[in-house]
């Protein structure tokens, strides 16, 4: 259903609500998905073909573009640019805290599993056939996006022409234990980059954490900002200009004036996106298994993150237990959570042999020094997807995407293998 028809500057914009199961698996109670198609205004009346924009998170509703700079500008020439309100997010059936305060420990985690990759590559494939007229369509997956890419290419590879992906291919046998295992390093890497860069907020930090360390700092929510709180704004670094932005912050940061604790609170609340949190380890259950807090686990391997050493070490896209105790936003997640953590059963969210047999072109951007997702897995799962070509660059971090060359450089490698598949 077209529930809205308006134009923003450079394009045509038609908002699209259908109504989806909430679990495909065994359908019952329903759910709303939302997803904005967007179109150059010329070229409105014509029969376009359609582009699907797969955020980033997990948990990451479709951007809300002011304009058509980066790579919407450049795939608004030759497409319809379909921006998903991934299930739980945005205008989307929205989960958040008040949501998961209504449901009790069990029910919440059954619900917090429907909001995974197979439900979500459901929910587009329904729009594909319901709203966009069941043509292919091709798709651009930013980071977790990618992941959907492959799921998508695992359940429903006849619904796709082509797929880009920045920063983005997963490990085909998922495992958070390996994913942190690669990834505390390469935090490191980026947080000693940070000091070489601005070796005096060695000090600041310190001088801060010292300070938490004796309690009572109160952020304007009235949660207590401790050191680990702190050192989750490391967050920022895999992305540009995230050391500047570090800096700015910690340039105000003495004397913890308002200004600085709002900041704090801004970057590290989850408010405006409580399932990145929560889902964040479940992406990586598939089979059978645990995740069981697999980067807490791994935290206590790597001595240089602790809260006492000096200097102090930020962490990155790491989801701890504690977060669920001291975070206000993910407080009512928390019972959920913790039995998702210890779930051992999971569906299967790629299918080898099918990947291994992809016709459908696949064209991946991979970042060399991407703090998110480690280059050497994303290489790997390249060489088993059949019809795939990873380019490798230095040039961008996680959030290249941003940068025009990027989606240009993706199409040129999909047109130079031929193509997308055409046909209904």
């Amino acid at each position: 259903m077209i529930t809205a028809t308006y134009t923003i500057p450079g394009m045509r914009v038609r908002d699209h609500v259908v109504e989806v199961p909430l679990d495909w698996s065994d359908p019952g109670a329903a759910i709303t998905v939302f997803a904005r198609e967007l179109v150059a205004p010329a070229r409105d009346r014509e029969d376009l073909p359609c582009l699907l924009f797969l955020q980033g998170g997990p948990g990451g509703k479709g951007p809300r573009p002011v304009g058509t700079s980066g790579w919407l500008g450049r795939a608004l020439e030759t497409y319809r640019v379909i921006l998903l309100d991934q299930r739980g997010t945005g205008r989307s059936s929205r989960i958040d805290g008040r949501v998961m305060s209504a449901l009790g420990a069990r029910e919440g985690a059954g619900y917090l599993a429907c909001f995974r990759a197979d439900s979500i590559v459901a929910d587009a494939e329904h729009l594909r056939k319901t709203v966009f007229g069941g043509k292919r369509w091709s798709t651009l997956g930013q980071s977790y996006g990618g992941f959907l890419t492959l799921t998508y290419l695992s359940a429903a590879p006849e619904g796709l022409s082509a797929c880009y992906v920045a920063g983005g291919l997963p490990a085909l046998e998922p495992d958070a234990e390996e994913v942190y295992r690669r990834t505390y390093p390469r935090v490191a890497a980026k947080n000693a980059a940070f000091y070489r860069r601005y070796p005096h907020h060695a000090e600041t930090v310190a001088r801060l954490a010292d300070r938490l360390a004796e309690g009572d700092v109160r952020l304007p929510d009235g949660d207590v900002l401790t050191v680990r709180r702190l050192q989750s704004l490391g967050l920022d670094f895999g992305m540009k200009p995230g050391y500047e932005r570090m800096h700015w912050l910690l340039d105000e940061a003495d004397g913890l004036p308002e200004t600085f604790l709002h900041q704090v609170l801004a970057r590290t609340s989850f408010a405006d996106n409580p399932l990145f949190a929560a889902l964040q380890e479940s992406i990586y259950g598939s089979g059978s298994g645990a995740t069981a807090w697999a980067a807490q686990r791994e935290r206590a391997r790597h001595p240089a993150f602790a809260e006492l050493a000096r200097p102090l070490l930020f962490t990155g896209e790491m989801i701890y237990p504690w977060m669920f105790e001291e975070i206000r936003a993910l407080r009512p997640f928390r019972a959920a959570v913790e039995l998702l953590a210890e779930r051992a059963q999971w569906p299967r969210l790629y299918d080898l042999d099918r990947l291994a047999a992809n016709e459908v072109p696949v064209a991946a951007a991979v970042y060399f020094d991407d703090m998110y997702v480690d280059s050497g897995l994303q290489l790997d799962t390249a060489a088993r997807v059949g019809n795939a070509q990873a380019w490798v660059t230095n040039e961008y971090e996680h959030d290249g995407i941003g940068e025009d060359r990027v989606f240009a450089r993706l199409t040129e490698l999909v047109r130079d293998m031929g193509g997308g598949i055409t046909g209904e």
